[in-house]
């Protein structure tokens, strides 16, 4: 079950559980919609995978399954994450 991190790990934006900005990757790294696809465009700086939407959780199951409410935050380095990008912004994330 995914853990529906409360804020982006990047610039610490707020992503509540049914947020339509929250974009994660295979690990469940979370980000913002503006740093998933503007600063680290669509290439996860943690393993280098892709971004897709994260879904949201229906209501009727928060009670029994709640969201995290561990905010992590570990903005990165975007000079080291520029070294990633020249390696895979121009695969496909199922080519990575």
């Amino acid at each position: 079950m995914l853990e529906l991190r409360p804020s982006c790990e990047h610039c610490g934006k707020n992503l509540p559980q049914d947020s339509t900005e929250a974009m994660i990757c295979s690990f469940e790294c979370t980000y913002c919609k503006e740093c998933a696809q503007e600063v680290f465009q669509n290439v996860c700086p943690s393993c280098g995978g892709g971004f897709s939407p994260r879904p949201i959780r229906p209501k009727v199951h928060l009670e029994e399954n709640p969201p995290s409410t561990l905010r992590v935050f570990k903005p990165k380095d975007l000079n080291k994450h520029g070294e990633m990008l020249e390696r895979y912004r121009h695969l496909k994330p199922e080519e990575r």
